[in-house]
């Protein structure tokens, strides 16, 4: 657990270092970029590395559903992109991929790994609205996709723990489960 808080560490300060320095369309879509791709990176690295093949499958599965809807979206429902450079604007496919790969790492090896993902996915969402390449609206049903499928497709690295996070409007808390 120890090398994903590091892989966690490492995500944001990546995050960092891509943050576009101008603020120009240009930054933000190159900055987008590379985030996706660590993202992406991290989500087949992380199992790759520790020897948990079902992991990578699984994130190839996640991904790559995620990437078949998105793509299905995009061309029943053809969107001019606010930079007016075609008509793929909705949903947004560096977001809905972005948190495919967050959900996975999620999903499979808990928050620790989980919040700095979403925490870059939900800068390259922001980085596709400044670049003039979505609209909010595409950005938020992107997030949606990905999060989504990510969860369906993904598994627990160890099911014998659960933990879920639960919340009404008059008190909060979070349930642990184990199995023996």
């Amino acid at each position: 657990m120890n090398r994903i808080r590091t892989a966690g560490v490492a995500a944001i300060l990546a995050l960092s270092a891509v943050t576009p320095a101008e603020a120009s369309e240009k930054g933000w879509d190159d900055a987008g970029t590379v985030a996706k791709n660590a993202l992406i990176v991290a989500a087949f690295g992380a199992p790759a590395v520790q020897g948990d093949w079902e992991g990578v499958l699984e994130a190839g599965g996640s991904i790559g559903g995620t990437i078949l809807i998105t793509q299905g979206l995009k061309e029943a429902f053809p969107s001019r992109r606010p930079d007016g450079s075609d008509n793929k604007s909705f949903p947004s496919g560096h977001t809905s991929t972005s948190f495919a790969a967050a959900a996975t790492l999620h999903n499979r090896y808990g928050w620790e790994a989980g919040l700095p993902a979403y925490i870059v996915a939900s800068f390259v969402g922001l980085s596709r609205v400044e670049a003039k390449k979505h609209r909010v609206g595409d950005v938020l049903v992107g997030a949606a996709i990905g999060t989504a499928t990510g969860h369906l497709v993904t598994t627990r690295a160890n099911d014998r723990v659960h933990i879920f996070p639960w919340g009404d409007t008059k008190s909060a808390g979070v349930e642990v489960s184990f199995r023996f």
